[in-house]
């Protein structure tokens, strides 16, 4: 899969907006309006995964050397996994969001 299919735009499952392609030159795998995700990788990137269930944005953690992250639970199997924040680019992630998430454990 080349990366501009993986970078590519999506509606969400959680509140149908559009969420465009990230031009901060990472991969978009969250949405920045409720931060919430899709089960597609078993290892980040390789959109192997047969579940395609939502995943709930459950906490906030900063881990040294790749930053802050979202924590992300899948509604239907349970695999928990972490994505980057996404701060700069076209749409970068809700503040209002985030912070709603410290509060979270990881």
């Amino acid at each position: 899969m080349s990366r501009r299919t993986e970078n590519a735009g999506f509606g969400c499952l959680n509140c149908g907006l559009t969420v465009r392609r990230s031009t901060d030159g990472s991969y978009r795998n969250h949405c920045p309006f409720c931060l919430w995700s899709r089960h597609v990788d078993l290892r980040p990137g390789d959109r192997a995964a047969a579940c395609g269930a939502p995943m709930a944005p459950v906490a906030l953690r900063d881990r040294p050397g790749k930053g802050w992250q979202i924590v992300h639970c899948c509604t239907a199997c349970g695999v928990v996994r972490a994505n980057r924040v996404t701060r700069d680019g076209d749409q970068p992630d809700d503040v209002d969001a985030l912070i709603a998430l410290m509060g979270g454990s990881p």
